[in-house]
Formats: structure tokens, sequence, C-alpha cells
């Protein structure tokens, strides 16, 4: 996400029919657009692997998994953001084909230029969807996994993967798979 937005006031209904005839991303916070940047070579295969390993492990469940270009909507901060992967089990969310509101699962993949948008205030965001179990960040420079989950009290837990450990759990989505899987074909700088 750029640092400073677009300076013309949209409605949520302005910019979902904004964006359905743009050529570029643009996440929306509270009115204002944000463009967003393109991805380079280890984000986008680390988001790739991620998708195709979820996609294969959830079929057949009813829940599905989405890549980059879908929306999470936040109604209750008028905001949408376009998760890296993100897994809704929710049958609501087949009434909106433009973006979700009921996910179980997002994962964001870090880039230098998001990763303090993506730990602090949008990780704060995804927190006030009640459907959210799990939020995790996955790291492009090494190999590590931050898990964030809501506990039973409502409180979020972190448990962290790192090369060091052969595999990574997903519990929102009953996944396990391992870290040489998720980091496939990934050159790291």
């Amino acid at each position: 996400m750029i640092a400073s937005p677009q300076q013309n006031y949209l409605t949520a209904e302005e910019y979902l029919q904004m964006e359905e005839q743009s050529n570029i991303k643009h996440e929306y916070i509270d009115g204002y657009i944000y463009a967003m940047a393109g991805a380079l070579d280890p984000h986008v295969t680390i988001a790739l692997n991620l998708a195709s390993l979820l996609r294969n492990h959830v079929r057949g469940s009813g829940c599905r998994v989405y890549i980059a270009d879908m929306k999470a909507r936040i109604e209750s901060l008028n905001r949408f953001y376009y998760p890296d992967v993100m897994v809704t089990c929710d049958q609501r969310d087949q009434e909106t084909p433009g973006y979700k509101r009921f996910p179980c699962l997002i994962v964001e993949v870090l880039s230098n230029s998001t990763e303090a948008f993506d730990r602090g205030d949008k990780f704060a965001d995804y927190q006030t969807l009640e459907s959210l179990q799990e939020y995790v960040l996955i790291n492009t420079k090494r190999q590590r996994v931050e898990s964030f989950r809501r506990n039973e009290q409502g409180l979020w837990v972190l448990q962290s993967y790192t090369a060091e450990h052969q595999s990574f759990r997903l519990n929102s989505v009953d996944f396990e798979e391992t870290m040489a899987s998720l980091y496939e074909d990934v050159v790291f700088e």
C-alpha cells in the first residue's frame, strides 16, 4: 500500500464500481483508496504455493480459497483489503462475488513496503472480523511463518515456525504442511 491516498472521498459502492473497471488494484480505508504495488517473485511464489496446497486440502469441504484478487470486507470499519490468501467456509460469502466478509483464515506474505502495515493497523482491522480465527504472516527473506490464533478467550496467541521446524500448522482449516512445500522454488535474496 502507498503512503498517501487519492484525495477524492468514495462511498463503498462507488469504490466497488470503480474497482471493477480499474486496471490497478486499490485498497479502501474509510472512503479513501490506496493503489497497490506489484509483488516480487518470492512473494508471488509463496502465495501461490500456499493457495495451491490449501485448495487441495479444502476441496469438497465447502470452504473456498482465494488468492490476491479477492477483497476482504470489514464492514464495521468501512474497509476493503486484498489479502494474499484468504479462506472462507461461510456460505454467506457465496452471496458476494466481489468480496468476502466472513473469512476464517487470512494470510499476508510480507514485503519491505507492507510489513509494518500488515503487522500493525491491518492486523488490528482484521481482528474486528468475528469469523477470523487465524492471521498468518509469511516471511520472504527467510523461512518463517507467524500464525496469530484467536483462543477461547478471544485473545490472539502467536505461534512461530522457522526453518528449524519441519512443518507448520494452520488450525483454522486443520492443515499441516512442510516448510519445504511452502517455500518450494523460492530464491532468497
